[in-house]
């Protein structure tokens, strides 16, 4: 098969790799597409705790396709059923998952990409931030997952303010449900916009999608006393610093909406399934770029610098 090896920071190499075989409990895609993450950002960037080159396939996570293989004690699944898989080699022609960490994808979906990893967490960080109709709810980067958490978030009932840097992130926010929008270019500004549009209670939930120092320190500063901190902005470039006097002071709750527990993660994946079937979010608009399998290394690098109308990059096979 073919698959996407990332040799050496900033360098991708389309290699002949073996196929790979399902073992006990597992099935095989032949994998239609793959979404492109920003966490494939910084070892795309250059880390120095990992080793290069890396694994065939590797850093691909958002895959779906069509079980072309099926191991041993697999029930429920059978060759020719089109799945979402929650995998790790999927920049490739073919992977593997567990059988328990792949979800059918129904008739409704025939046709369409289904990145169903990004759309899991979104479900499965919506649920964890608890967000009721009434809330005031400050959304922090408007990206994939900010404008899905926007429309989950306006459909509860919550009022969303949605903060993001480039214009056409607040037009998408608009587009989505978001009753207020703010330019993320000032750290004071928004904090005075945000008092005056909530009458200084703040928010009930502040939802920091970016995974950098600031706007996590911007969200303890919007967040309202007895509020909710939901960091799903994915840190993985170093330690953070934060206010523990400020979260102290406020007595907030700071959830860490990142699932590790499978289950949890394929619960999530299921409620996007459904979610996207009956119509309830429609991602399909996000989907700004495509780009095949060897242009992987394009595709990561419009991820990281956003040309305009960028949302999410798919690589498809």
């Amino acid at each position: 098969m073919r698959a996407a090896v990332l040799h050496a920071p900033g360098a991708i190499r389309l290699i002949e790799a073996p196929l790979p075989e399902p073992g006990e409990g597992e099935v095989r895609l032949r994998l239609e597409g793959c979404g492109v993450c920003a966490s494939n950002l910084e070892p795309w960037a250059g880390l120095p705790w990992l080793s290069y080159p890396g694994e065939p396939g590797g850093l691909g996570h958002e895959g779906w396709g069509v079980i072309d293989a099926v191991g041993p004690d697999v029930d429920g699944l059978a060759v020719g059923d089109r799945v979402a898989a929650l995998s790790d080699r999927s920049f490739a022609e073919y992977d593997v998952a567990r059988a328990d960490a792949v979800v059918k994808l129904p008739a409704a979906l025939a046709g369409q990409p289904f990145p169903g990893e990004p759309l899991g967490c979104a479900m499965n960080i919506f649920r964890r931030s608890d967000i009721r109709a009434g809330q005031t709810v400050a959304i922090i980067g408007i990206g994939f997952l900010g404008a899905v958490l926007t429309k989950l978030a306006s459909d509860a009932g919550a009022r969303v303010i949605a903060i993001s840097r480039r214009q056409s992130s607040l037009d998408l926010a608009k587009l989505h449900g978001a009753a207020e929008t703010i330019a993320m270019n000032d750290h004071q500004a928004i904090i005075d916009v945000v008092t005056t549009l909530t009458g200084e209670r703040l928010c009930e939930r502040v939802i920091e999608c970016v995974g950098r120092q600031w706007p996590l320190d911007l969200a303890g500063e919007i967040v309202g006393f007895g509020g909710k901190l939901i960091v799903a902005g994915y840190h993985q470039d170093g330690p953070r610093q934060v206010s523990m006097q400020n979260w102290n002071w406020k007595g907030i709750d700071v959830i860490n909406a990142h699932e590790r527990d499978p289950e949890v993660c394929l619960s999530g994946l299921r409620e996007a399934v459904d979610a996207v079937a009956s119509g309830r979010i429609d991602p399909a608009p996000l989907y700004t770029h495509r780009f095949p399998l060897d242009r992987l290394g394009e595709a990561l690098d419009a991820t990281r610098d956003k040309p305009d109308g960028f949302v999410k990059a798919l690589v498809e096979l």
